[in-house]
């Protein structure tokens, strides 16, 4: 594979198991059985190389995220297609729960590194996309399709991440995807809350 490829894939490991903050240039070293001068040489610094391999760590997740939207069936109503959605992304918190806690990590280290913020935005506008154009026919017009697209997507994400961080932190009590749909039917059918 090649040193470089050698640092990404050992990166990657130490940031599944002991998280971007923890993780030292010899852990690295360890993991990928190299040296440190290699980090210098491909990377040139260790902050460097974990955001790449953070990079990579998102990528994955956000792999993952489209292989469990892509078994929602598409020619469901609206409400089912809601429901199987929700279904499936929290089977994917159970499944895959060291990959999303990397992932919530990651999350936090883009405040201070600018390339992992770049590459997130991205991948964050494609899912954003990705989720308002499954629960919702957008109209023809490109710029409307745009602005309804960026709101309706940033919401469903504002609550992917949302419903992400309660698994996280208690999972016995987070929502399942009958409950998120359950909940955001009640929130679009005003006359069955009480006020």
């Amino acid at each position: 594979m090649g040193h470089r490829e050698d640092l990404l894939t050992g990166a990657a490991q130490c940031l599944y198991e002991k998280g971007f903050g923890q993780t030292t240039a010899r852990d690295v070293v360890a993991a990928s059985r190299t040296n440190l001068a290699s980090i210098g040489y491909h990377f040139g610094s260790k902050d460097a190389l974990l955001t790449e391999a953070a990079v990579r760590t998102a990528a994955e997740w956000n792999e993952e995220l489209d292989k469990a939207l892509a078994c929602v069936d598409p020619t469901a109503a609206p409400a089912e297609r809601m429901e199987q959605t929700w279904i499936q992304v929290v089977e994917l918190f159970r499944t895959h729960r060291r990959l999303w806690v990397t992932y919530i990590e990651t999350l936090a280290q883009a405040g201070r590194m600018p390339r992992l913020r770049e590459v997130l935005a991205d991948a964050q506008g494609e899912t954003r996309e990705e989720l308002a154009s499954m629960f919702h026919a957008l109209p023809e017009d490109p710029d409307a399709a745009d602005r309804q697209g960026h709101v309706l997507g940033s919401f469903y994400q504002a609550l992917l991440t949302g419903v992400m961080m309660q698994w996280l932190l208690d999972p016995q009590n987070a929502p399942t995807g009958t409950d998120i749909s359950e909940a955001l039917r009640l929130l679009t059918s005003p006359e069955s809350l009480p006020v």
